[in-house]
């Protein structure tokens, strides 16, 4: 009877099984993405009263106010993580379903060798700059791929394969907002200066504004034909992310040693792979506009939610503990991509 008490009081605690281990994880992820939800709502509600400003762009300021007046617990944490990548990687994903090839060759060959030049310029040049400012090349490409590719999106799409320092990652976050929402008055107020027409203005207005979002805002200002081109013009930016991280998975994993621990990164981001699938789907012409009309607003709310997340890492103090020099690298990277998208307007015009 004793050997019996004892032996059973001797027996190892049974290890939780898979199943209870997975379902600990999904609800230590709900209070995060409870959150993001809620915060994904309000900017979308608060969109709808305002067309000059992106719900994408209210979450990241929402998140940003919130996080530097109120001192949230450390359980959200998982699920804010959670929503900032695989929230934002599906919603770029589904990204794909608003364009359409034919509308890109739409465009001509030469203001589609424009884009080419001001997404692939853009980087070079910001990359260049940042490096004699004695930024990091993580700093740099987020940087480089926010401001010449499509903002927010490109840079935590660039996080998701170079694997930057958080800090890192607000901080462009942030600069994308900030000099972002400063170009939609300036291009306005610049095209009525330099007298260009509508389709110009619509072009360089699409070419160097920083997120879609942002392009839209200063397209209503200049007229509904330039809106138009200017979307298109920004979705053939956008359609650039395919590529570009690509190549920058292709060089992480030539960075990483054969011999090394550190998992690879894949050859071609899965999210890359699925953009690009959406956008095949879309160019067949079989989606009904009702699927579509779904899509967008799941998009939306998906980026929402991501963005809401990032801005509630934006912290004031990490902010100032970056210094001067990425604000700077900000400034030249908008006026370079501005400039390069300038004069591949007066060439192709």
């Amino acid at each position: 009877m004793n050997r019996d008490v004892k032996s059973v009081a001797e027996k190892p605690a049974v290890a939780p099984s898979s199943e209870v281990r997975r379902w600990s994880s999904v609800a230590a992820l709900v209070p995060g993405v409870a959150l993001c939800a809620l915060g994904a709502t309000v900017a979308l509600v608060a969109g709808q009263f305002t067309s000059a400003v992106s719900p994408l762009l209210i979450a990241i300021v929402a998140g940003a106010v919130l996080v530097n007046t109120v001192a949230l617990p450390v359980k959200l944490q998982p699920g804010l993580a959670f929503s900032a990548k695989r929230l934002l990687r599906v919603g770029i994903a589904l990204l794909g379903l608003q364009l359409m090839f034919s509308d890109i060759i739409g465009l001509g060959w030469g203001v589609i060798a424009v884009v080419v030049a001001i997404v692939f310029l853009g980087i070079a040049g910001t990359m260049y700059a940042g490096k004699l400012l004695g930024l990091s090349w993580t700093q740099r490409i987020l940087i480089a791929c926010g401001f010449s590719i499509c903002g927010a999106a490109a840079v935590a799409a660039a996080d998701g394969v170079v694997n930057a320092r958080e800090e890192e990652l607000l901080t462009a976050v942030a600069l994308v907002v900030i000099f972002g929402t400063l170009m939609i008055p300036t291009i306005p107020w610049l095209t009525n200066a330099f007298g260009m027409s509508e389709i110009g203005a619509g072009m360089w207005a699409g070419g160097s504004i920083h997120e879609v979002a942002q392009v839209v805002a200063a397209g209503s200002a200049l007229g509904a034909t330039a809106l138009g081109v200017a979307t298109v013009v920004k979705l053939a930016r956008v359609l650039m992310l395919a590529p570009v991280m690509a190549f920058l998975s292709i060089r992480q994993r030539a960075m990483v040693d054969n011999t090394a621990i550190t998992k690879r990164p894949p050859l071609i981001p899965l999210f890359v792979v699925a953009f690009i699938g959406c956008m095949g789907l879309r160019s067949t012409g079989m989606l009904p506009n009702e699927l579509l009309g779904l899509a967008k607003t799941v998009q939306t709310a998906l980026l929402a939610a991501a963005m809401f997340a990032l801005g509630l890492g934006v912290r004031l103090s990490v902010i100032r503990g970056v210094g001067a020099r990425p604000f700077v690298l900000a400034a030249i990277s908008t006026v370079w991509v501005a400039t390069i998208a300038y004069v591949g307007v007066v060439l192709v015009s």
